[in-house]
């Protein structure tokens, strides 16, 4: 029995072969590159938009908690601006391949941190980025065209084993395919939410007048669908390619001329660039070296700089027992980022409801929800109630989300309980009477308006049980 287990492992390493296969570093260092200038963006706008302009991470205001991490708290001044000025220049280490192993990684520690801090600016970008920070850590993206190698710290290298280039694709590849699955429902295939969305952006200089029309949130709701299934397919053929790509970049643009999603256009762009031959850096800069001058000159200047390290060049080979333990890493992290996004299956009610195994999921720009309603606060004793609006104690963005989001329901009812007991009211009772509007449909009751929620502890575990059933007719439409 033991020799034919061993032999069916043994058979199923020799498949993964090719994730050792010799590949041009060349698309590598193009992403670390790319990588390492979102990086930059990314630290800067936190520390200018969200940190000095909307002190949202002030560590004396109220932030909602992703459970698990409740313990992550922002710094008082001056530290977090110091902090975002050390995570900045980090990025651009990585950037230059500087110390890039020791900058990778506290810049992916630092970056976890800012997404940890507040939940109410969860994004599926942010949570692709931090595992990107850390995959990119264990890349040896840093042994060739960098000061890593011109300083003489690493020993440079022209190919690395095809695995780091496989891991960035099929990392893209799920968040595509999983995000046009997520869009194959009723809402989705009648232009919602997407219908509400560009009513309001007519005023958009230029392409207002034709981003307004119903018929440009069907094209925008079938293309986005159907680029999302098809289009890992059409990147795998050669043939098909190119006209994929360009596909993608007219779809990334037009999501950045219409919306505010950060980073993600770039980021995607770049790692579905990773689809063409791993050599096609060298053959971009030749193509524009043979144009411009400009671009010939910064090659021979660089090759002059390089010329030295070019006897020290070599390649790098694994065991057999590391490419097996490699193999097993990358079937595990393969395995969770397929598995994941599936979670919400093993939950009672629809995930657009309950919002159960939402994040990290890729279902992107589902749900237009819009909230109302209030907090009373009793007091078990006297029985004398306190009615608490959202709006009053917390950030446009944090009452906006408060209302549509359960677990953040329960933090704040949690907070209210311990704020009104601080303040004297006897074992607070929290009830939460709040309505929710889904895709532009009537307001429907959302929590049960009879359940204490401060004794309500979440669990990721079971099923949310103190909401209101989701109101038949859009459970029905959405299934």
């Amino acid at each position: 029995m033991a020799t034919t287990e061993n032999s069916n492992f043994q058979h199923i390493f020799a498949h993964m072969d090719f994730l050792f296969k010799k590949t041009d570093i060349a698309s590598l260092i193009f992403f670390r590159i790319v990588f390492g200038v979102l990086a930059t963006v990314e630290s800067i706008s936190l520390f200018s938009y969200l940190h000095l302009y909307k002190g949202a991470l002030d560590p004396d205001k109220f932030h909602f908690k992703y459970y698990g991490f409740e313990w992550v708290e922002p710094m008082p001044e001056p530290f977090m601006s110091i902090f975002f000025i050390i995570l900045t220049l980090l990025a651009l280490c990585i950037i230059v391949g500087w110390r890039y192993r020791l900058a990778t990684l506290l810049y992916a520690f630092g970056f976890s941190y800012t997404y940890f801090l507040d939940a109410t600016f969860y994004l599926n970008h942010g949570y692709l980025f931090m595992v990107l920070c850390f995959v990119m850590f264990f890349y040896p993206v840093h042994r060739a065209y960098s000061l890593d190698v011109l300083q003489k710290r690493v020993t440079p290298i022209e190919t690395t084993p095809y695995w780091p280039l496989f891991l960035l694709k099929f990392l893209m590849a799920v968040v595509y395919i999983y995000g046009g699955i997520a869009k194959l429902n009723p809402d989705w295939l009648n232009g919602v939410p997407l219908k509400i969305w560009l009513a309001n952006k007519s005023h958009l200089f230029l392409i207002g007048p034709i981003v307004a029309k119903e018929w440009t949130a069907y094209f925008m709701s079938y293309g986005g669908v159907m680029l999302d299934l098809l289009v890992v397919f059409f990147l795998l053929n050669r043939k098909t390619r190119p006209w994929a790509f360009s596909f993608v970049l007219f779809f990334h643009f037009v999501n950045l001329l219409v919306f505010e999603i950060g980073i993600f256009p770039w980021m995607s762009t770049a790692l579905t660039a990773l689809y063409f031959s791993p050599d096609f850096p060298r053959r971009v800069w030749s193509w524009l070296s043979a144009k411009n001058s400009i671009f010939l000159r910064i090659q021979n200047w660089w090759q002059n700089l390089w010329a030295e390290d070019l006897n020290r060049v070599e390649t790098l080979n694994y065991s057999a027992f590391q490419q097996k333990t490699i193999s097993t890493i990358l079937v595990i992290l393969c395995s969770i980022q397929l598995l994941v996004p599936l979670r919400h299956h093993l939950y009672k009610g629809n995930v657009l409801w309950t919002e159960q195994g939402h994040r990290c999921s890729w279902r992107m720009m589902l749900r237009s929800k819009a909230g109302q309603g209030y907090f009373k606060v009793v007091d078990a004793q006297t029985k004398k109630s306190i009615t608490v609006r959202p709006k009053q104690g917390l950030s446009k963005r944090q009452a906006r989300k408060v209302y549509s989001h359960p677990y953040m329901i329960l933090q704040y009812a949690h907070y209210l309980r311990d704020k009104y007991e601080a303040e004297g009211v006897v074992d607070p009772e929290v009830y939460a009477h709040l309505k929710l509007r889904v895709n532009g449909r009537p307001y429907a009751d959302y929590v049960d308006k009879t359940r204490d929620l401060a004794k309500v502890e979440w669990s990721i575990f079971r099923s949310i049980d103190w909401l209101e059933d989701q109101p038949a007719k859009e459970e029905k439409e959405e299934k």
